[in-house]
């Protein structure tokens, strides 16, 4: 069994009275330290699937499992301590705490979630603040740096656990292409040092050129599945 494995996966939503199907008889399967992207409009369902695999939401029907779990046995605490031993996440909007510098940002999952020890915490912060340029900024708040900037904190907090999934909507939707091509690197040098499976939605050309795999939704239905190898000169 792969890593995901999703068999006739359905997401309806509630609005008002009218119930809406967000995905539609879902099955895929996906292997270790793979580097894909889902893709498709708005509204096809790309980033319901993904709080899916993500264990930010669960199925109307259907089975998931996740790294060897039942995602859709669980209740909400016992999803959120597996999201936080097993997981990474990257928003579009950063999701920083504005009271925490940017080294404490990338901390805060090793203290609340992993309880590393201090010194492997602090092995770990640096390293990843090196690998995404922000050590001169790392005292700063994330209201005295950029976008992009941001961002690349996000990454590095994302990575910093060590997980074997990590899971980006839209990570590079704020960045430069100079510094979107320095975290697609990034994450692709850690796809091949650590295994680490990387999950995308996006609209981004150079995150799907970079994708190995590209799944296609429309309407909340998988209509195309490319293996492509990636290659991140788009």
């Amino acid at each position: 069994m792969g890593l995901i494995a999703a068999e006739n996966i359905f997401k309806d939503y509630q609005v008002g009275e009218i119930s809406v199907r967000a995905l539609n008889d879902l099955n895929f399967e996906i292997e270790p330290a793979s580097f894909l992207s889902f893709v498709g409009p708005s509204g096809s369902g790309k980033t319901t699937l993904l709080n899916l695999i993500g264990c930010l939401d669960t199925p109307t029907q259907g089975s998931l499992t996740v790294a060897g779990t039942d995602v859709v046995k669980l209740d909400r605490k016992q999803r959120a301590a597996f999201r936080g031993r097993n997981m990474g996440f990257i928003f579009q909007d950063f999701n920083l705490i504005p009271v925490l510098t940017v080294y404490e940002n990338i901390e805060y999952p090793l203290i609340m979630v992993q309880n590393v020890p201090s010194q492997e915490r602090r092995r770990r912060v640096l390293g990843l603040l090196e690998s995404v340029e922000m050590m001169e900024q790392k005292d700063k708040y994330p209201d005295q740096i950029s976008g992009g900037q941001k961002q690349r904190v996000a990454v590095a907090r994302a990575l910093v656990t060590e997980p074997e999934l990590v899971l980006a909507d839209e990570p590079t939707a704020n960045l430069d292409s100079k510094t979107a091509y320095m975290i697609i690197d990034l994450m692709k040098e850690m796809q091949k040092k650590s295994g680490t499976t990387f999950i995308f939605s996006t609209h981004d050309q150079k995150i799907v050129g970079a994708a190995e795999t590209i799944y296609t939704l429309e309407d909340g239905i998988i209509v195309d599945r490319k293996d492509t190898g990636g290659n991140i000169h788009v």
